[in-house]
């Protein structure tokens, strides 16, 4: 069954693909009264809206797929895929613009009627802001990526469109034609950076680059959250799948607990991280016991029975340390490196 948020993503897209379709109508008919390159840059741009806006749709379902035998993961990487192809499209379309404009430069011609097509121009500015930051809003709280990259998309139209409305008054006040092609190469250009951006994004998703701000974050809250028995973390890892997030790490308690003992710090890290972050989460611990004495001197639980060597100092985990495969992040001592040669690291 598909699941709420799903479907609220699904609708959102849903809406960005039929208001597209009408602002590309509106556009057309702007170029057809007014003849100017740049409102045909415009409209050029808007045939990536239409066509982007049914893959993301398309991208959004797959992704809403259960996971399956084939799919252990789910479906969310696809979203990554549609978000790559706005890019590249939005890229494709920057450069057609930059085409046009310069073959108008050279090739000028007299342009008509801009009263109306200033005024049609400015209503497709403002529906496109407004849709673009209600894609933005929606696809930052339900983690997905392609309303993210649609919402951009559709706000640097709302900018480009703004840039061309400024260009068509300019011309109509000093009737020179010139400032139409100049207004279109340079918002061309804006487009070309912002595909670019898009794509760098995807591409970090896809080769599951570290969230360093999610990863900054998660540790704050461990930091702030953990208690005595969490003698050390290490190994932590973070992958974002579409709307999923899975998290993995090792935690060392102390070596004498038993497998429900340990199970109980299991379930107490799963508490911490979902009550922080809201969203889907899968989380996959490795236990480890400690290693006396090394683990005793950053080992801060009271009454120890079997501890070795008096507490020094409670670690301060850090990204450099909670990311290394070495518990305690700390130099290898005589004692840690038979515990990591006898398996219990």
């Amino acid at each position: 069954m598909t699941n709420p948020t799903a479907l609220v993503n699904i609708r959102v897209q849903t809406l960005v693909v039929i208001i597209s379709c009408l602002l590309f109508g509106i556009k057309l008919l702007a170029y057809f009264l007014t003849e100017s390159v740049a409102v045909l840059t415009d409209a050029l741009e808007s045939t990536v809206n239409v066509v982007t806006g049914f893959t993301g749709l398309y991208s959004l379902k797959i992704a809403a797929r259960p996971r399956d035998e084939n799919h252990p993961y789910g479906h969310g990487k696809v979203e990554l895929i549609s978000a790559s192809f706005e890019g590249i499209l939005i890229l494709v379309a920057g450069l057609i613009i930059i085409y046009e404009a310069i073959a108008n430069l050279l090739h000028p011609h007299a342009l008509r009627d801009l009263d109306y097509g200033i005024a049609l121009i400015l209503i497709t500015a403002i529906a496109n802001y407004v849709l673009g930051w209600h894609c933005l809003r929606i696809g930052k709280k339900n983690h997905s990526v392609a309303l993210q990259a649609s919402g951009k998309h559709l706000q640097t139209d709302t900018w480009s469109t703004l840039g061309i409305v400024v260009g068509l008054v300019l011309i109509q006040w000093t009737q020179l034609s010139w400032i139409d092609s100049m207004v279109a190469i340079l918002f061309g250009i804006l487009v070309i950076v912002e595909g670019a951006k898009i794509i760098r994004q995807t591409i970090a998703g896809i080769m599951d680059e570290a969230d360093m701000d999610l990863l900054q974050e998660v540790i704050r809250v461990l930091n702030t959250s953990k208690p005595d028995n969490w003698i050390d973390l290490h190994n932590l890892r973070i992958i974002k799948y579409g709307a999923i997030l899975h998290l993995d790490c090792h935690l060392t308690v102390p070596w004498y607990f038993n497998v429900n003992q340990a199970h109980d710090e299991v379930d107490h890290l799963d508490r911490i991280i979902r009550a922080h972050f809201p969203r889907s989460l899968e989380m996959f611990v490795h236990i480890d016991g400690c290693v006396p004495p090394v683990s005793c001197r950053v080992c801060p639980v009271a009454n120890c029975a079997v501890r070795q060597k008096p507490f020094e100092n409670r670690l301060e985990w850090t990204f450099e340390n909670l990311t290394l495969n070495q518990k305690h992040g700390l130099p290898d001592s005589p004692e840690e490196q038979h515990g990591q040669r006898t398996g219990n690291n």
